[in-house]
């Protein structure tokens, strides 16, 4: 073992930079979401300075390399790794009300957290090649074996994060899972081999620990989760002065709630607004959402259409676990289904048709799902409506200004695809401002069964009094698979 060390220190090494890298987003995601503008920061940040250490490694490796300092810096990045833990949700929540852009946020949060350990990372391979070089003639090899394995060990980082840390274990248990592992690998460089066997087990049995714990970690009313696609906060609070449990994946909007006292009845007012599905198309026998989040919805339709089909698209079955801890998801009811699969993949294979679409996938100020954003997205839509079916859609974005770029945008968008759509206001506010729009697609004139319209509920009445009739001025390019920089556009709405 002795013999190859070092080439294990550095695919050790190699394994946790990528974990690191991969779990980055979780750590920042509930505070700054997970678009390509905070992967940008992200992974610029840590090659940025994984650079850096290389150089300085190799400048640190012409003096006199010993196993010793080797040691002690993967130590000093265990140490930092720990840090890491107890430092960021207190201070992101501080950066966080600082109010900065999601540009700036998510950089500096970057820099805060990963520049450092990056460092420590590139510092590894230079100052291990030196170590394992006995002469000129043969360092080409020995060098680009080193690097070889270190890159290999981040592969496999890469596979086990993604197909087993992230499904089965918290951002926090990675964290410490990372920072053990670079204190055992410490210790194999420079503790006596007779203590090795014992320090090792030691080590094991803490690891042990901490990974049989279980995935959730509760505090009496705030619940923080990870599941295979979110950083998912549960909690307690208040809406119209009565008592709810919310779910959110980002700072700035609640994916979902739920009445304690009432669970079936719908808080949000833009959830109300898909009730026009009914007036638009009388008599729903089967509907599609998309978007599950804590189910809000979908219960209430399940309550108020006893003989309708509802199929629910979410593509974390994570997140239908806590519908079905903390909101009430009646799981057993036949007329539910329910399918973990992304929503274009589904619109790609599916060959039902529905008479009402509703799509909750939209509802975050950081960051949405470009591929459901685009013209060949909404042409699957439109192909699988029913031939007097609707789309109703829940749009964060302002009306007019320069925060309308995302209405402006899948507005167009629409109109390549449907001839038939109405927009409407979910509150009373300025229309420069972003808020909640709801816009309706049909297949055919939006002009409800004239049976129906004589008795017009009074909330219906309502909503319908809130349609926007003003021009949006479409300047903006079609959004198709090949561009579509949605997160650009939602990034505005928080400048």
């Amino acid at each position: 073992m002795k013999k190859y060390l070092l080439e294990i220190v550095v695919f050790i090494c190699g394994a946790c930079l990528m974990i690191l890298e991969i779990i980055a987003s979780r750590i920042l995601a509930p505070f700054v979401g997970t678009s390509t503008i905070v992967w940008t920061a992200i992974i610029g940040v840590i090659m940025g300075f994984l650079s850096l250490g290389y150089w300085w490694g190799g400048k640190l490796a012409d003096k006199q390399p010993t196993h010793k300092f080797l040691a002690k810096t993967i130590l000093f990045n265990a140490l930092f790794v720990l840090f890491i833990i107890f430092i960021n949700f207190p201070l992101l929540f501080l950066l966080l009300g600082l109010k900065m852009n999601i540009y700036v946020m998510s950089t500096i949060s970057s820099v805060l957290f990963f520049a450092f350990p990056s460092f420590m990372f590139g510092i590894i391979a230079p100052y291990a090649a030196k170590l394992k070089m006995q002469d000129l003639e043969n360092s080409g090899k020995i060098i680009g074996r080193l690097y070889a394995i270190s890159t290999v060990g981040s592969i496999f980082g890469t596979f086990l994060t993604g197909f087993v840390l992230i499904p089965f274990f918290g951002t926090t248990k990675i964290l410490f899972i990372i920072a053990i592992t670079l204190f055992t690998v410490s210790l194999l460089l420079c503790v006596k081999n007779n203590y090795k066997t014992k320090i090792l087990f030691l080590c094991l049995i803490v690891m042990s620990f901490l990974v049989a714990q279980n995935n959730f970690v509760q505090t009496k009313n705030f619940n923080d989760i990870d599941t295979e696609y979110n950083r998912v906060w549960v909690y307690q609070g208040t809406e119209n002065d009565r008592p709810v449990m919310k779910v959110q994946i980002d700072p700035l909007s609640t994916q979902s709630a739920m009445y304690l006292d009432n669970p079936n009845e719908l808080v949000f007012d833009y959830t109300k607004f898909y009730n026009l599905g009914d007036y638009f198309v009388p008599n729903i026998k089967n509907a599609l959402m998309i978007g599950g989040a804590g189910y809000s919805f979908p219960k209430f339709f399940l309550s108020t259409h006893p003989d309708a089909k509802l199929t629910v698209v979410e593509i974390d079955p994570g997140m239908t676990k806590i519908a079905q801890k903390y909101f009430h998801l009646p799981v057993d009811n036949k007329n539910l289904e329910i399918n973990h699969e992304d929503a274009r993949t589904f619109l790609n294979n599916s060959t039902e048709k529905f008479d009402t679409i509703y799509i909750d996938a939209f509802n975050s100020h950081l960051s949405i799902p470009y591929q459901l954003t685009t013209k060949e997205a909404v042409q699957k839509l439109y192909n699988s409506l029913d031939k007097n079916g609707v789309v109703i859609i829940n749009i964060i974005s302002s009306f007019t200004g320069e925060k309308n770029s995302f209405l402006q945008a899948e507005l167009k968008t629409y109109k390549e695809i449907f001839a038939n759509i109405k927009l409407f206001q979910v509150k009373e506010f300025s229309f420069e401002l972003p808020q909640n729009i709801i816009m309706i697609a049909g297949k055919t004139k939006l002009n409800p069964n004239t049976d129906n319209t004589k008795k017009i509920e009074a909330d219906i009445m309502e909503m319908l009094n809130n349609e926007y009739t003003e021009i949006v001025e479409l300047n903006l390019p079609t959004l198709t698979d090949n561009y579509a920089p949605v997160d650009y556009y939602i990034s505005k709405l928080n400048s």
